[in-house]
């Protein structure tokens, strides 16, 4: 019998057993097209998430000086971050993490801090944990792998006790990045240099030579100029980690390649006396900028290079605040300037060597020519030559004291430091020619003077050798005698660094060879096998024959032993040292009042030079002592050369005798 209720009964039981079984078909399809279909992207996506790349910083070369101490190593600076993924996400949970770990990180146990040294303080970004977890709602949009800088400089013990804490601590991760220490700070910062980030406008730059955004480079000194070679090259490690952060296993890795170490020709116990010294006499005389330099005439090799003043370029590779770097920023005295190879200042006297040596290569004089020289010389005016009211007055040092040099030649010239003597072999007086600005300054950049070493420093200034051109091209005006007048004696336009002046002296000490001024001795591999050898490089031989640079250094010599010597304090014990002493006036408002700077009698101040070689029978070394605004170089240059030299010779301090100048320049 036919029963409609159950049939409609029995095809609603179908219709359901079929919408089950096209269900399970359905699920078992989207499972098979999920564990079949889309297995290799799934396990690459679900590798991505678990494997990470990290590179492996390579350990930057080490720097030594010439004896092997220690100027620049690398030492770990352990750092804190959050990482938002790895961090709960309930909201009190997290931020419970947070303030334990800056707990920890503020109020370390005692068995943590009793062992630290230093004085680096902890750096914590955060005031409270609340504007960190703000941050970390804010990176979970878009980096939630993006590590986020809790704290720096965290001391080492610190360090480690978070790494142990680290299961109770999700999220909160402990790294240690090499950061430069410099042992020596201050006596070899303007050497040594520092190392900052990479300058925005040179990102591109650094990435196409395959540094990371976030790489420090060198900045100044060696650090930069042989930054490639100090660098080295990255590894990687591929790490596993869990859904914490923590690393379970590491697949492979290559390991880094150790940056090339440089030994330095400086010598650091020279470096640190040579400071003592320099400092000392500064306050002495109460100048706060001065420079000393030790050149090994035979090769050219920088055996000590003091700018004051410095700073501590430890303060940059720690983390220098905007307060610190503004300060160093805005000093008057520029302690952030190598002054030794980029402060510009008129050389005064010593140009004479310069002057000395055109006139006797060119024939206006020989060695026995003699010259008359009263205190003073009167330059007629050439559109007036016959009105002596027209004439331009030129005085000698020895003027203000009422003295004349009167008939001398050129190594007697040189002894007294006479100005008259070389304004007439500069520039001429009535029917003496002289030897007129060209050649004046054709020998000037012959000695190096207008044109860089090539030291291997970033930052070095060419100087300034005047010519008529470039007087038109600046001042619109012409070139005239007492311009020339002015550079025969290292006055006037003419500008230099010191170490252009020292490395001036060591050609003439070592009988006409200049050499370009070496800083760095050797090139040697992690495990210390030599690289490169540094060799001497010459840039030109002096257009000046020998016999000539002779009568200049025997000038030298009579500067310190003659009866007349400006440079008589200089004299040691058993060593012979030939010298030349050198003031220099010049213009600038030192007190800060908007007027130029004068004494009551009108002068203007002047700077303290000394430069010289010894021992005088076989010459070994150069060295140049200048002083900003300190007066007579003969008063101020000589004593400080005097205690560098007889530092370096090893000169018993209780053998010195000082000795009397007999006056001026």
């Amino acid at each position: 019998m036919y029963d409609a209720d159950q049939v409609q009964h029995n095809e609603r039981i179908y219709f359901i057993w079929l919408g089950v079984i096209i269900a399970f078909l359905i699920a078992v399809g989207q499972l098979a097209r999920l564990q079949l279909g889309q297995q290799n992207a799934y396990q690459l996506q679900s590798r991505e998430n678990a494997v990470r790349i990290v590179p492996v910083p390579a350990p930057r070369g080490v720097i030594y000086d010439r004896a092997h101490r220690i100027l620049a190593r690398n030492r770990p600076l352990f750092q804190v971050s959050v990482i938002p993924s790895h961090l709960p996400e309930d909201e009190e949970e997290g931020l419970a993490v947070i303030q334990q770990a800056l707990d920890l990180i503020r109020h370390p146990p005692l068995a943590a801090t009793a062992p630290i040294t230093g004085s680096d303080e902890t750096v914590i970004l955060f005031d409270t944990p609340q504007a960190v977890w703000d941050r970390v709602r804010e990176e979970r949009l878009g980096a939630a792998y993006r590590p986020i800088l809790l704290a720096t400089k965290v001391p080492r013990e610190v360090a480690f006790l978070l790494e142990e804490m680290s299961v109770g601590l999700p999220g909160v991760h402990v790294q240690a990045e090499p950061v430069r220490e410099y042992p020596s700070g201050p006596l070899t910062a303007h050497i040594i240099g520092y190392m900052g980030s990479i300058p925005p406008n040179l990102q591109n730059e650094y990435a196409a030579r395959g540094y990371r955004s976030n790489q420090k480079i060198g900045l100044t000194g060696v650090e930069a100029t042989y930054e490639d070679l100090l660098r080295g090259s990255d590894g990687e490690q591929e790490i596993v980690v869990d859904v914490r952060g923590n690393v379970i296993s590491t697949l492979g890795e290559r390991p880094p390649t150790p940056g090339n170490s440089l030994i330095l020709t400086i010598d650091l116990d020279l470096q640190r006396k040579v400071t003592e010294i320099l400092e000392r006499h500064l306050q002495e005389v109460g100048s706060q900028s001065g420079v000393v330099i030790l050149e090994d005439v035979r090769t050219g090799a920088i055996l000590s290079m003091v700018s004051l003043p410095t700073y501590d370029n430890n303060l940059f590779a720690r983390g220098i605040t905007e307060k610190q770097y503004q300060e160093l920023l805005h000093n008057r005295w520029h302690p952030l300037v190598n002054h030794a190879i980029s402060g510009i200042y008129p050389p005064g006297s010593t140009f004479k060597l310069v002057t000395a040596a055109a006139a006797l290569e060119e024939g206006v004089i020989t060695p026995r020519t003699r010259i008359m020289t009263e205190g003073e010389l009167w330059l007629p005016n050439k559109y007036f030559p016959d009105d002596p009211t027209q004439a331009q007055q030129f005085v000698c040092w020895i003027h203000k004291y009422g003295g004349r040099h009167g008939l001398i030649n050129v190594a007697e010239a040189l002894e007294v430091s006479c100005d008259i003597f070389f304004y007439i072999v500069g520039g001429g007086y009535k029917d003496f020619p002289g030897l007129g600005n060209d050649l004046l300054a054709y020998y000037a950049h012959q000695f190096g003077y207008g044109e860089k070493s090539g030291i291997a420093l970033p930052g070095e200034h060419p100087g300034l050798v005047p010519t008529s051109k470039w007087k038109r091209l600046n001042y619109a005006e012409s070139w005239t005698t007492g311009d020339t007048y002015n550079m025969a004696i290292g006055q006037g336009y003419v500008l230099a660094t010191p170490l252009q002046v020292v490395n001036a002296t060591a050609a003439v000490a070592n009988g006409g060879i200049l050499y370009q001024p070496q800083i760095v001795y050797q090139i040697v591999d992690a495990t210390g096998h030599l690289i490169k050898d540094f060799e001497p490089h010459v840039i030109r031989k002096l257009p000046v024959r020998q016999e000539f640079l002779q009568v200049i250094r025997y000038g030298m010599y009579r500067a310190v032993y003659g009866p007349r010597g400006t440079a008589r304090p200089v004299a040691l014990p058993g060593i012979t040292v030939a010298g030349k002493t050198g003031t220099a006036e010049f213009a600038a408002d030192l007190d800060g009042d908007g007027r130029i700077d004068r004494d009551e009698e009108g002068n203007l101040p002047t700077h303290a030079w000394f430069t010289a070689f010894a021992p005088y029978e076989q010459p070994e070394v150069a060295i140049v002592v200048f002083v900003f605004g300190g007066g007579e170089g003969s008063a101020t240059a000589v004593p400080i050369a005097r205690e560098v030299l007889a530092a370096y010779f090893n000169v018993p301090a209780d053998t010195l005798q000082m000795a009397s100048p007999e006056g001026g320049d």
